[in-house]
């Protein structure tokens, strides 16, 4: 034993050493994995974070720019500053020091810094100079062009262009260089944006309020899962459905409801859902998604398919309003009209198929919380009175009245202007009674539709 271990032992021992080795090479790689995967989710979150700020605060940016009013400027102004700060925080958490970006993090500051002074000015009742105003108009210009660059740094980082492990590998001059080498364009595109910046002088959507808890749409008396049933039948096509599947009442909701499961005659692979409300049976949702080979119809076909649709189950006096097309489907939001008068509060979408037309998805909470017969407010002002409580400077398009809803669960009556500023597109709301400016929208017209923010 003794002779075995000797002429063995240390080949033996050099085994071990090699075994150990290898387990804490893998060990330690596999902790080098996790730190790095860490490291770049983390790096991830917050550029990304950092560009929705950005983009926020542009939004904030261009309404401040035509408010007229002081109560809604030191509102919005306040919104630029907090966008802003919280951008400026996410920059300083990305590890990248180029001149572009350092531009980009005095400009937040200057933004920042400039829009809580106008704020405060605004709280005191003082309203804003023409040289504010064109200062903010700078600003938001800047801030466009500075999302269009990060926009195209993030396609870059996603399609795997450069990568956070290869930014981060060099320190200093030797890092600049490597960044303007992988991702020259966006980040000379970041520099270029503040290139003729000089500074300035700093001297000191609707939908989310639709959840009404009267619910003044959903009349009727309570039904079982069997009425319900019934009722999806109807509104789907009995003759379209192969079975259908009750998956009970959800009460979790904003409107208690039963949910069915279909599968359909001619779709093997896809089911459709639909939910009907417990009281009244109404239909809430209803929602199928399937594979649009080509876009055959206009948009303004589908619209009219839409609104007969609506007419069909008896939501009549809708109008359409934004819409976006994706996957060869367009989503239209329309809202009830009474007396000429559009009521954004009540909210129906509708999902329509752009290769033959079919109703894909329904979705009617804003409708059923909000809808009921309203009496408009006599004692209002004119549209000419109302439009001169609207910034000079927008070139007007369309003017209407409109009842839109507030974050306090009321409505409000107003005089919707549709206008442009530049390249920007704006709703203004102006108070039928007092002459107040209540909101302010920017429309985004994009290759897939017409949104608003």
């Amino acid at each position: 034993m003794k002779d075995w271990l000797k002429k063995y032992g240390t080949t033996i021992l050099i085994l071990i050493i090699l075994v150990v080795a290898i387990v804490l090479g893998v060990e330690l790689y596999k902790n080098n994995h996790k730190y790095e995967l860490a490291m770049e989710n983390s790096y991830n979150y917050s550029f990304y974070e950092f560009i929705n700020y950005v983009d926020s605060m542009e939004t904030y940016l261009a309404k401040s720019a035509i408010s007229t009013s002081a109560e809604h400027g030191a509102e919005t102004l306040t919104y630029v500053w907090r966008e802003a700060n919280l951008a400026g925080t996410y920059l300083s958490q990305i590890p990248i020091s180029t001149e572009g970006l350092s531009n980009a993090a005095k400009f937040l500051n200057q933004v920042s810094d400039y829009s809580y002074s106008l704020s405060r000015k605004n709280i005191n009742n003082e309203e804003l100079s023409q040289e504010e105003l064109d200062n903010l108009i700078s600003m938001h210009e800047y801030s466009v062009q500075l999302k269009d660059a990060l926009n195209e740094l993030s396609n870059e980082l996603n399609n795997g262009t450069i990568s956070w492990k290869e930014l981060t590998g060099k320190q200093g001059a030797d890092l600049a260089q490597e960044v303007s080498n992988l991702s020259k364009d966006s980040f000379n595109s970041i520099e270029g944006t503040f290139h003729d910046y000089t500074g300035l002088i700093y001297d000191g959507a609707f939908s989310e309020h639709m959840t009404s808890r009267e619910r003044r749409g959903l009349t009727g008396e309570d039904i079982d899962e069997e009425k319900a049933k019934e009722i999806a039948k109807k509104f789907i096509g009995e003759d379209k459905i192969k079975e259908i599947t009750g998956n009970g009442l959800s009460e979790n909701g904003n409107i208690p409801s039963y949910d069915f499961s279909i599968k359909l005659n001619d779709d093997e692979e896809n089911q459709m859902v639909i939910s009907v409300s417990q009281k009244g049976g109404h239909v809430v949702y209803m929602n199928y998604n399937r594979d649009v080979e080509e876009e055959i119809i206009s948009a303004d076909e589908a619209n009219e398919r839409a609104l007969k649709f609506l007419e069909a189950n008896g939501y009549s006096n809708m109008k359409e309003n934004y819409y976006l097309t994706q996957s060869g489907m367009i989503t239209i939001n329309y809202a009830y009209q009474q007396d000429g008068v559009i009521c954004y509060p009540d909210l129906i979408k509708v999902k329509i198929a752009l290769d033959d037309g079919e109703i894909l998805g329904f979705e009617s909470s804003g409708y059923l919380n909000c809808h009921t017969v309203r009496e408009f407010a006599q004692n209002t002002i004119s549209v000419d009175e109302a439009r001169q409580k609207i910034n000079k400077s927008l070139e007007l398009t369309s003017e209407r009245l409109a009842i839109i809803p507030t974050e306090y669960d009321t409505e409000i009556y107003c005089w919707e202007f549709q206008g442009k500023l530049g390249d920007n597109e704006f709703l203004v709301y102006i108070n039928a009674t007092t002459g107040k400016e209540e909101d302010i929208l920017v429309i985004i017209n994009t290759p897939n539709g017409t949104l608003t923010t």
